[in-house]
């Protein structure tokens, strides 16, 4: 639940803080006649995030256990992909990102009715989709294992809910938080989760028969760790920790979160030196 509650809070603030900075330009250049337009896009953006979520929720059900595995492995690889890139972007457009919307704002209304109204769709439903996928992921792996779905999206929507209240006290200058070192940190977490992510992915392909290495285990732990105590349960939620792993899960696992976590530190001690003193030749 930990894992699916700071996955909703980091991706709701996001999307928040898009809505507050898109409502805070239209308040400050007087425009306050254009709201609903900005509010439409977000409920047709939530609303979409929301029939994906259903659709990969209750799409594969219908299919062979091999199809819903490998439909499985391969969207969890598609998220992993897609929060991946997410971290970075973040972490680099975020001072730009006032600048970026208030730009899109002035060109929108200038033109068309519906320019405001896309401009919510795609600054919020590009978060939702998502946080849509990379909730599914997280939510599919513990739930074939403990056979309950609804902690995961309850963590998720808790950390939603905490995202949007925060949101608001950021608009009203009630709180003030340091969001480069909010995105950091969750950044940093989120990693290590979409390590587990791929990592059950490539399991669900090997369980397809679209990869092979199902039976060649790197460790089988399960008579220290047994699954149905509450630190395996920790563990397998957080980080998607399997007591019986493939040596291609473990393999998988590590070549993508040392590489990434490396260039994702790296990139965050850049932004985060002072710059280096000028010099002056004689």
């Amino acid at each position: 639940m930990l894992a699916n509650y700071l996955i909703g809070l980091r991706e709701g603030l996001e999307a928040a803080l898009v809505v507050s900075i898109l409502v805070a330009y239209l308040v400050k250049i007087d425009r306050r006649d254009l709201m609903p337009r900005i509010w439409a896009g977000v409920a047709v953006a939530v609303l979409v995030s929301l029939g994906f979520g259903f659709a990969l929720f209750y799409g594969p059900r219908g299919l062979t256990f091999e199809a819903q595995e490998t439909i499985g492995g391969t969207l969890s690889i598609v998220a992993v992909c897609f929060v991946t890139w997410m971290i970075f972007w973040m972490a680099r457009a975020a001072r730009s990102l006032s600048g970026e919307l208030r730009g899109q704002i002035d060109d929108a209304v200038e033109g068309p009715w519906w320019g405001l109204v896309l401009v919510a769709i795609f600054a919020v439903g590009r978060e939702g989709l998502e946080t849509a996928l990379f909730l599914w992921s997280a939510t599919e792996a513990v739930s074939r294992d403990t056979d309950s779905t609804w902690q995961p999206l309850v963590g998720a929507a808790l950390g939603i809910a905490t995202a949007v209240v925060l949101a608001y006290l950021l608009y009203r200058g009630a709180i003030s938080i340091n969001l480069s070192t909010f995105f950091t940190w969750t950044g940093g977490f989120l990693i290590l989760v979409a390590g587990g992510v791929l990592s059950y992915g490539v399991h669900d392909l090997q369980e397809a028969g679209v990869l092979p290495g199902l039976h060649n285990l790197a460790w089988d732990v399960s008579d220290t760790i047994d699954p149905t105590t509450w630190y395996a349960t920790l563990l397998k939620g957080i980080f998607n920790f399997s007591p019986a792993t493939t040596v291609l899960e473990a393999t998988v696992w590590v070549l993508y979160v040392v590489p990434v976590m490396f260039l994702f530190i790296r990139g965050a001690r850049r932004r985060t030196s002072p710059p280096a003193p000028a010099t002056v030749s004689n």
